[in-house]
Protein backbone atom coordinates (compact mmCIF):
# COMPACT_ATOMS: atom_id res chain seq x y z
CA UNK A 1 0.00 0.00 0.00
CA UNK A 2 1.09 3.72 -1.00
CA UNK A 3 1.75 6.14 1.98
CA UNK A 4 -0.42 8.09 0.13
CA UNK A 5 -3.37 5.73 0.33
CA UNK A 6 -2.06 4.52 4.04
CA UNK A 7 -2.64 8.67 5.12
CA UNK A 8 -5.74 8.49 3.86
CA UNK A 9 -6.95 5.34 5.86
CA UNK A 10 -4.82 6.74 8.60
CA UNK A 11 -6.98 10.04 8.55
CA UNK A 12 -10.28 8.65 8.22
CA UNK A 13 -9.61 6.51 11.51
CA UNK A 14 -8.57 9.77 13.19
CA UNK A 15 -12.48 11.30 12.63
CA UNK A 16 -13.56 8.73 14.39
CA UNK A 17 -11.70 8.85 17.39
CA UNK A 18 -14.15 9.13 20.26
CA UNK A 19 -14.51 12.22 22.54
CA UNK A 20 -12.88 10.64 25.60
CA UNK A 21 -10.33 10.46 23.28
CA UNK A 22 -9.52 13.84 22.94
CA UNK A 23 -6.40 16.19 23.86
CA UNK A 24 -6.28 17.95 27.06
CA UNK A 25 -6.09 21.36 26.68
CA UNK A 26 -2.61 21.32 27.86
CA UNK A 27 -1.61 18.48 25.70
CA UNK A 28 -3.08 20.38 22.72
CA UNK A 29 -0.97 23.74 23.48
CA UNK A 30 2.25 21.57 23.37
CA UNK A 31 1.59 20.79 19.47
CA UNK A 32 3.51 18.11 18.21
CA UNK A 33 7.80 18.90 17.31
CA UNK A 34 8.78 18.81 13.70
CA UNK A 35 10.85 15.60 12.09
CA UNK A 36 14.21 17.79 12.13
CA UNK A 37 14.94 20.82 13.84
CA UNK A 38 15.86 22.61 10.48
CA UNK A 39 13.20 25.58 9.85
CA UNK A 40 11.53 25.80 6.32
CA UNK A 41 14.14 27.88 4.39
CA UNK A 42 17.43 27.20 6.40
CA UNK A 43 20.46 25.41 5.03
CA UNK A 44 22.29 23.79 8.36
CA UNK A 45 23.49 20.25 6.48
CA UNK A 46 25.21 21.55 2.95
CA UNK A 47 28.51 20.11 2.59
CA UNK A 48 31.60 22.21 2.79
CA UNK A 49 36.02 21.30 2.68
CA UNK A 50 35.55 20.24 6.48
CA UNK A 51 34.76 16.57 6.19
CA UNK A 52 31.37 15.56 7.87
CA UNK A 53 29.53 12.13 8.10
CA UNK A 54 32.64 10.48 9.02
CA UNK A 55 31.69 6.54 9.70
CA UNK A 56 33.57 3.40 10.18
CA UNK A 57 31.83 -0.06 9.57
CA UNK A 58 33.48 -3.83 9.43
CA UNK A 59 35.96 -5.32 7.11
CA UNK A 60 34.27 -9.03 6.38
CA UNK A 61 36.86 -9.84 8.81
CA UNK A 62 36.64 -7.39 11.39
CA UNK A 63 40.24 -8.16 12.81
CA UNK A 64 42.13 -6.89 9.77
CA UNK A 65 40.90 -4.11 8.75
CA UNK A 66 37.48 -1.33 8.60
CA UNK A 67 35.94 0.94 6.02
CA UNK A 68 35.47 4.77 6.32
CA UNK A 69 32.77 6.64 4.62
CA UNK A 70 32.53 10.33 4.64
CA UNK A 71 30.88 13.48 2.82
CA UNK A 72 32.78 16.74 1.42
CA UNK A 73 31.59 19.09 -1.01
CA UNK A 74 32.80 18.11 -4.28
CA UNK A 75 35.59 20.49 -5.09
CA UNK A 76 36.97 17.27 -2.82
CA UNK A 77 38.07 14.74 -5.30
CA UNK A 78 39.50 10.83 -4.36
CA UNK A 79 40.78 12.41 -1.35
CA UNK A 80 42.58 10.13 1.35
CA UNK A 81 42.21 8.55 4.38
CA UNK A 82 45.85 8.30 6.98
CA UNK A 83 46.08 5.50 9.70
CA UNK A 84 48.41 4.62 12.17
CA UNK A 85 48.58 2.53 15.35
CA UNK A 86 47.72 4.92 18.21
CA UNK A 87 50.21 6.28 20.24
CA UNK A 88 50.84 8.38 23.21
CA UNK A 89 52.49 11.18 21.93
CA UNK A 90 51.31 13.68 19.77
CA UNK A 91 53.90 12.38 16.85
CA UNK A 92 52.64 8.90 16.16
CA UNK A 93 55.09 8.02 13.21
CA UNK A 94 54.26 8.28 9.51
CA UNK A 95 50.59 7.24 8.68
CA UNK A 96 50.23 4.69 6.12
CA UNK A 97 47.57 6.51 3.18
CA UNK A 98 44.62 5.03 1.69
CA UNK A 99 43.36 6.67 -1.64
CA UNK A 100 39.32 7.38 -1.29
CA UNK A 101 36.53 6.50 -4.41
CA UNK A 102 33.78 9.67 -4.25
CA UNK A 103 30.27 9.83 -5.60
CA UNK A 104 28.05 12.47 -6.24
CA UNK A 105 25.43 12.96 -4.60
CA UNK A 106 22.58 16.05 -5.11
CA UNK A 107 19.99 16.76 -2.50
CA UNK A 108 18.25 19.93 -0.42
CA UNK A 109 21.08 20.96 0.47
CA UNK A 110 23.69 20.46 -2.88
CA UNK A 111 25.70 18.65 -4.33
CA UNK A 112 28.15 16.56 -2.43
CA UNK A 113 31.01 13.65 -2.37
CA UNK A 114 30.46 10.80 -0.79
CA UNK A 115 34.08 8.85 -0.47
CA UNK A 116 34.99 5.23 0.76
CA UNK A 117 38.17 3.95 2.48
CA UNK A 118 38.92 0.61 2.40
CA UNK A 119 41.64 -0.19 5.21
CA UNK A 120 43.07 -3.72 5.15
CA UNK A 121 45.94 -5.96 6.56
CA UNK A 122 45.50 -4.30 10.02
CA UNK A 123 46.80 -6.20 13.37
CA UNK A 124 43.99 -7.80 15.24
CA UNK A 125 43.33 -5.94 18.67
CA UNK A 126 45.42 -2.84 18.04
CA UNK A 127 44.17 0.12 18.25
CA UNK A 128 44.81 2.79 15.71
CA UNK A 129 44.73 6.66 15.21
CA UNK A 130 43.23 7.31 12.00
CA UNK A 131 41.66 10.71 10.05
CA UNK A 132 39.81 12.12 6.34
CA UNK A 133 40.88 14.39 4.27
CA UNK A 134 39.02 17.42 3.20
CA UNK A 135 39.29 20.21 1.07
CA UNK A 136 42.69 21.92 2.04
CA UNK A 137 42.01 20.69 5.87
CA UNK A 138 41.34 16.74 7.54
CA UNK A 139 39.07 15.45 10.07
CA UNK A 140 40.46 15.05 14.22
CA UNK A 141 42.33 11.69 14.36
CA UNK A 142 40.39 8.92 15.51
CA UNK A 143 40.67 6.19 17.81
CA UNK A 144 38.92 2.34 16.44
CA UNK A 145 40.41 -0.72 17.70
CA UNK A 146 40.51 -3.97 15.47
CA UNK A 147 38.36 -6.88 16.75
CA UNK A 148 40.98 -9.11 18.65
CA UNK A 149 40.86 -13.28 18.39
CA UNK A 150 37.92 -15.11 19.34
CA UNK A 151 37.38 -15.94 23.19
CA UNK A 152 38.00 -12.18 24.31
CA UNK A 153 35.50 -10.47 25.96
CA UNK A 154 33.26 -8.29 23.42
CA UNK A 155 30.59 -5.22 24.48
CA UNK A 156 28.19 -4.46 21.38
CA UNK A 157 25.66 -2.19 21.34
CA UNK A 158 21.77 -2.77 19.43
CA UNK A 159 19.65 -0.05 18.55
CA UNK A 160 15.90 -0.27 17.11
CA UNK A 161 14.23 2.31 14.74
CA UNK A 162 15.85 5.64 15.23
CA UNK A 163 13.92 6.93 12.40
CA UNK A 164 12.80 10.79 13.40
CA UNK A 165 13.46 13.45 15.34
CA UNK A 166 16.64 12.18 15.87
CA UNK A 167 18.84 15.30 17.35
CA UNK A 168 16.36 16.36 19.57
CA UNK A 169 15.08 12.67 21.13
CA UNK A 170 18.19 9.91 19.60
CA UNK A 171 20.71 11.94 20.75
CA UNK A 172 19.92 11.16 24.84
CA UNK A 173 19.93 7.43 23.94
CA UNK A 174 23.35 7.31 22.09
CA UNK A 175 24.75 9.13 24.64
CA UNK A 176 23.20 7.11 27.56
CA UNK A 177 24.11 3.67 25.72
CA UNK A 178 27.82 4.85 25.15
CA UNK A 179 27.73 5.65 29.08
CA UNK A 180 26.67 2.10 29.98
CA UNK A 181 29.03 0.63 27.42
CA UNK A 182 32.18 3.15 27.25
CA UNK A 183 34.12 -0.41 26.03
CA UNK A 184 31.36 -0.94 22.96
CA UNK A 185 33.37 -1.84 19.69
CA UNK A 186 30.25 -2.65 17.55
CA UNK A 187 26.71 -0.78 17.44
CA UNK A 188 24.36 -2.65 15.28
CA UNK A 189 21.39 -0.57 13.83
CA UNK A 190 17.83 -2.37 13.05
CA UNK A 191 16.81 -0.32 10.44
CA UNK A 192 14.96 3.47 9.34
CA UNK A 193 17.71 5.29 10.51
CA UNK A 194 15.45 8.10 9.23
CA UNK A 195 12.21 8.67 7.90
CA UNK A 196 12.65 9.74 4.42
CA UNK A 197 10.65 10.62 1.90
CA UNK A 198 9.69 14.10 3.22
CA UNK A 199 12.11 16.09 1.09
CA UNK A 200 14.13 16.68 4.13
CA UNK A 201 16.51 13.45 3.42
CA UNK A 202 19.23 14.74 3.80
CA UNK A 203 18.52 17.20 6.71
CA UNK A 204 17.46 13.48 8.30
CA UNK A 205 20.88 12.21 7.17
CA UNK A 206 22.49 15.02 8.81
CA UNK A 207 20.59 14.51 12.21
CA UNK A 208 21.51 11.19 12.52
CA UNK A 209 24.92 11.92 12.24
CA UNK A 210 24.70 14.91 14.71
CA UNK A 211 22.86 12.66 16.82
CA UNK A 212 25.73 9.63 16.60
CA UNK A 213 27.71 12.10 17.97
CA UNK A 214 31.38 9.97 18.89
CA UNK A 215 30.01 6.61 18.28
CA UNK A 216 30.23 6.36 14.60
CA UNK A 217 33.90 6.94 14.55
CA UNK A 218 35.01 5.29 18.16
CA UNK A 219 33.30 1.90 17.08
CA UNK A 220 32.51 0.05 13.68
CA UNK A 221 28.28 0.58 12.71
CA UNK A 222 26.70 -2.45 10.83
CA UNK A 223 23.18 -1.07 9.87
CA UNK A 224 20.48 -2.45 8.32
CA UNK A 225 18.60 -1.24 5.94
CA UNK A 226 14.28 -0.41 6.81
CA UNK A 227 11.96 0.03 4.65
CA UNK A 228 12.26 3.97 5.29
CA UNK A 229 15.70 3.81 3.48
CA UNK A 230 13.46 3.29 0.27
CA UNK A 231 11.24 5.62 -1.37
CA UNK A 232 8.11 4.61 -3.68
CA UNK A 233 8.59 5.25 -7.09
CA UNK A 234 5.53 5.51 -9.54
CA UNK A 235 3.49 6.64 -6.17
CA UNK A 236 -0.13 5.19 -6.85
CA UNK A 237 0.42 4.32 -10.54
CA UNK A 238 0.63 0.33 -12.09
CA UNK A 239 4.32 0.74 -11.93
CA UNK A 240 4.63 1.75 -8.24
CA UNK A 241 7.72 -0.42 -6.90
CA UNK A 242 10.39 0.35 -3.64
CA UNK A 243 13.99 2.13 -4.73
CA UNK A 244 16.55 2.04 -2.30
CA UNK A 245 17.36 5.97 -1.62
CA UNK A 246 20.50 7.79 -3.11
CA UNK A 247 21.81 7.76 0.61
CA UNK A 248 21.99 4.64 1.37
CA UNK A 249 24.38 2.98 -0.66
CA UNK A 250 26.52 6.50 -0.28
CA UNK A 251 26.44 6.76 3.36
CA UNK A 252 28.13 3.81 4.74
CA UNK A 253 30.67 1.51 3.97
CA UNK A 254 29.46 -2.14 4.07
CA UNK A 255 31.31 -5.13 3.34
CA UNK A 256 29.60 -5.62 0.23
CA UNK A 257 29.28 -9.94 -0.28
CA UNK A 258 25.28 -10.00 0.40
CA UNK A 259 22.72 -12.14 -1.30
CA UNK A 260 22.01 -11.90 -5.47
CA UNK A 261 19.45 -9.10 -5.46
CA UNK A 262 20.02 -7.34 -2.70
CA UNK A 263 23.84 -7.08 -2.92
CA UNK A 264 24.11 -3.52 -1.22
CA UNK A 265 21.51 -4.25 1.40
CA UNK A 266 22.80 -7.57 3.03
CA UNK A 267 25.66 -8.53 4.05
CA UNK A 268 27.84 -10.36 6.80
CA UNK A 269 31.40 -10.18 9.12
CA UNK A 270 32.85 -11.53 11.80
CA UNK A 271 34.08 -9.76 14.95
CA UNK A 272 35.82 -11.81 17.62
CA UNK A 273 33.31 -15.25 17.94
CA UNK A 274 30.31 -13.65 16.99
CA UNK A 275 29.15 -13.69 12.84
CA UNK A 276 26.37 -11.20 11.77
CA UNK A 277 24.27 -11.93 9.10
CA UNK A 278 22.48 -8.48 8.10
CA UNK A 279 19.02 -9.39 5.92
CA UNK A 280 17.20 -6.52 4.02
CA UNK A 281 13.24 -7.53 5.03
CA UNK A 282 12.22 -4.87 2.91
CA UNK A 283 13.89 -6.49 -0.17
CA UNK A 284 12.66 -9.61 0.74
CA UNK A 285 9.12 -8.61 0.94
CA UNK A 286 8.49 -6.08 -1.33
CA UNK A 287 11.16 -6.79 -4.08
CA UNK A 288 10.95 -10.96 -4.57
CA UNK A 289 14.29 -11.70 -2.86
CA UNK A 290 13.29 -13.92 0.07
CA UNK A 291 14.34 -17.41 -1.32
CA UNK A 292 17.79 -15.52 -2.86
CA UNK A 293 18.36 -14.35 1.10
CA UNK A 294 17.16 -17.62 2.34
CA UNK A 295 20.07 -18.97 0.21
CA UNK A 296 22.53 -17.08 0.90
CA UNK A 297 21.80 -16.94 4.51
CA UNK A 298 21.86 -20.70 4.78
CA UNK A 299 25.45 -20.93 3.13
CA UNK A 300 26.66 -17.92 5.71
CA UNK A 301 25.18 -19.52 8.73
CA UNK A 302 27.16 -22.89 7.68
CA UNK A 303 29.74 -21.87 7.21
CA UNK A 304 30.03 -19.57 10.42
CA UNK A 305 33.07 -20.62 12.81
CA UNK A 306 32.04 -18.43 15.37
CA UNK A 307 30.70 -19.67 18.50
CA UNK A 308 27.61 -16.91 18.80
CA UNK A 309 25.88 -15.66 15.62
CA UNK A 310 23.51 -13.05 15.16
CA UNK A 311 21.02 -11.95 12.30
CA UNK A 312 19.40 -8.31 12.30
CA UNK A 313 16.92 -7.70 10.15
CA UNK A 314 14.26 -4.69 10.13
CA UNK A 315 11.32 -6.61 10.13
CA UNK A 316 10.19 -8.85 12.43
CA UNK A 317 9.54 -12.50 12.58
CA UNK A 318 6.84 -12.14 14.93
CA UNK A 319 5.16 -8.78 14.69
CA UNK A 320 4.34 -7.06 17.39
CA UNK A 321 2.00 -4.08 16.15
CA UNK A 322 -1.78 -4.89 15.21
CA UNK A 323 -2.41 -5.71 11.75
CA UNK A 324 1.01 -6.63 10.46
CA UNK A 325 2.65 -10.15 9.15
CA UNK A 326 5.71 -10.54 7.43
CA UNK A 327 4.51 -14.28 6.18
CA UNK A 328 7.15 -13.95 3.85
CA UNK A 329 10.25 -13.65 6.09
CA UNK A 330 8.73 -16.87 8.21
CA UNK A 331 8.30 -19.13 4.96
CA UNK A 332 11.64 -18.83 3.70
CA UNK A 333 14.00 -17.37 6.39
CA UNK A 334 12.78 -18.60 9.62
CA UNK A 335 14.02 -21.89 8.62
CA UNK A 336 17.10 -21.44 8.07
CA UNK A 337 17.44 -19.18 11.19
CA UNK A 338 15.97 -22.18 13.54
CA UNK A 339 18.23 -24.84 11.62
CA UNK A 340 21.77 -22.92 12.27
CA UNK A 341 20.31 -22.15 15.70
CA UNK A 342 20.59 -18.88 15.58
CA UNK A 343 21.41 -17.03 19.00
CA UNK A 344 20.04 -13.92 18.58
CA UNK A 345 17.71 -12.19 16.05
CA UNK A 346 17.86 -8.47 16.38
CA UNK A 347 14.77 -6.36 14.86
CA UNK A 348 12.96 -2.63 14.78
CA UNK A 349 10.28 -1.87 12.61
CA UNK A 350 6.95 -1.96 15.12
CA UNK A 351 8.20 0.99 17.38
CA UNK A 352 7.64 -1.03 20.51
CA UNK A 353 9.67 -3.33 22.78
CA UNK A 354 9.21 -7.45 22.83
CA UNK A 355 11.16 -10.45 23.26
CA UNK A 356 9.59 -13.40 21.87
CA UNK A 357 8.60 -16.66 23.73
CA UNK A 358 10.26 -19.72 22.71
CA UNK A 359 8.53 -23.06 22.60
CA UNK A 360 10.78 -24.89 25.05
CA UNK A 361 13.72 -23.94 22.76
CA UNK A 362 16.28 -21.18 24.20
CA UNK A 363 17.73 -19.91 21.00
CA UNK A 364 16.99 -18.15 18.56
CA UNK A 365 15.54 -15.42 20.80
CA UNK A 366 13.61 -13.00 18.75
CA UNK A 367 13.75 -9.74 20.55
CA UNK A 368 12.08 -6.22 18.46
CA UNK A 369 12.99 -2.77 19.91
CA UNK A 370 12.90 0.95 19.31
CA UNK A 371 15.08 4.14 20.02
CA UNK A 372 13.92 7.19 18.47
CA UNK A 373 10.66 9.36 19.43
CA UNK A 374 7.76 7.16 17.33
CA UNK A 375 5.91 4.87 19.45
CA UNK A 376 3.13 2.44 18.63
CA UNK A 377 1.20 0.55 20.23
CA UNK A 378 1.13 -3.61 21.27
CA UNK A 379 -1.20 -6.26 19.82
CA UNK A 380 -2.77 -8.15 22.23
CA UNK A 381 -1.36 -11.55 20.60
CA UNK A 382 2.22 -9.69 20.96
CA UNK A 383 1.11 -9.00 24.73
CA UNK A 384 0.59 -12.99 25.26
CA UNK A 385 3.11 -13.99 23.13
CA UNK A 386 5.77 -12.30 24.45
CA UNK A 387 7.16 -11.16 27.62
CA UNK A 388 8.45 -8.63 28.41
CA UNK A 389 6.79 -5.95 26.24
CA UNK A 390 6.75 -2.19 26.53
CA UNK A 391 5.11 0.43 25.15
CA UNK A 392 6.05 4.67 25.03
CA UNK A 393 9.82 3.88 26.07
CA UNK A 394 12.86 4.44 23.66
CA UNK A 395 15.30 1.60 24.80
CA UNK A 396 19.04 0.73 23.94
CA UNK A 397 20.80 -2.49 24.37
CA UNK A 398 24.43 -3.69 25.26
CA UNK A 399 25.24 -7.55 24.59
CA UNK A 400 27.93 -8.23 26.76
CA UNK A 401 29.92 -11.53 25.38
CA UNK A 402 32.95 -13.37 27.38
CA UNK A 403 33.71 -16.58 26.62
CA UNK A 404 30.73 -19.36 26.62
CA UNK A 405 28.32 -16.57 28.36
CA UNK A 406 26.09 -14.07 25.95
CA UNK A 407 24.43 -11.53 28.66
CA UNK A 408 21.63 -9.11 26.95
CA UNK A 409 20.67 -6.41 28.72
CA UNK A 410 17.71 -3.78 27.47
CA UNK A 411 17.94 -0.10 28.80
CA UNK A 412 15.83 2.74 28.67
CA UNK A 413 16.55 6.74 27.96
CA UNK A 414 17.40 7.11 31.50
CA UNK A 415 19.45 4.05 31.57
CA UNK A 416 17.21 1.74 33.58
CA UNK A 417 17.39 -2.31 33.02
CA UNK A 418 13.71 -3.03 31.54
CA UNK A 419 15.24 -7.11 29.86
CA UNK A 420 18.01 -9.14 30.91
CA UNK A 421 18.91 -12.65 30.20
CA UNK A 422 21.86 -14.67 29.41
CA UNK A 423 22.76 -17.23 27.00
CA UNK A 424 25.03 -20.24 28.23
CA UNK A 425 27.06 -22.18 26.06
CA UNK A 426 28.15 -25.15 27.50
CA UNK A 427 29.40 -26.89 24.45
CA UNK A 428 26.71 -29.20 23.59
CA UNK A 429 23.42 -27.13 24.54
CA UNK A 430 22.80 -23.27 24.71
CA UNK A 431 20.33 -22.05 28.07
CA UNK A 432 18.68 -19.29 28.45
CA UNK A 433 18.82 -17.75 32.03
CA UNK A 434 16.57 -15.07 32.93
CA UNK A 435 17.46 -11.91 35.24
CA UNK A 436 14.90 -10.20 37.02
CA UNK A 437 17.07 -8.41 39.48
CA UNK A 438 16.32 -5.13 39.00
CA UNK A 439 14.34 -4.61 36.06
CA UNK A 440 11.59 -1.91 36.70
CA UNK A 441 8.20 -2.93 35.54
CA UNK A 442 5.89 -3.26 32.47
CA UNK A 443 5.58 0.10 30.68
CA UNK A 444 2.23 0.71 28.59
CA UNK A 445 0.83 4.12 26.83
CA UNK A 446 -0.98 5.99 29.17
CA UNK A 447 -2.23 8.56 26.36
CA UNK A 448 -5.54 7.82 24.30
CA UNK A 449 -4.18 9.64 21.73
CA UNK A 450 -1.04 12.13 19.96
CA UNK A 451 -0.85 15.42 20.04
CA UNK A 452 -1.51 14.87 16.89
CA UNK A 453 -4.65 13.42 17.23
CA UNK A 454 -3.68 9.75 16.20
CA UNK A 455 -5.50 6.80 18.35
CA UNK A 456 -3.09 4.32 16.92
CA UNK A 457 0.00 5.67 18.23
CA UNK A 458 0.80 6.55 21.29
CA UNK A 459 3.70 9.17 20.16
CA UNK A 460 5.45 10.29 17.00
Amino acid sequence: MSRRRTRAILLAAWLCVPAAGALSAQEAARGPEPNTRVPAGAVHYAPGVFPDRIVASPAQDASTGFAVAWRTAVAVDAPVLEIVPAGDSPDMGTPRRVVAGSRELRTENGAAHHHRADVDGLQADTLYAWRVQGGGTWSAWHHTRTAPAAGAPLALLYFGDTQNKNVSLTTRVVREAMRHAPDARLALFAGDLVSGGDGEDDNEWGEWFEAGGALPTSMVVAPAPGNHEYFEEFEDTPRERRVLGAHWPLQFALPGNGAAGAERTSYWFDYQDVRVAVVDGTSALDLGTARAQAQWLDRVLAASPARWNIVVTHQPFYSPREGRDNALLRRHLLPVIRRHRVDLVLQGHDHVYGRRLQDGAPTPVFVVSVAGAKQYRLSEQARSTMRPVAEDTQLFQVLRIDGDRLRYEARTATGRLYDAFELVDDGAVKSLVEIDEGRIGERNCARATTLKGRADRCWE
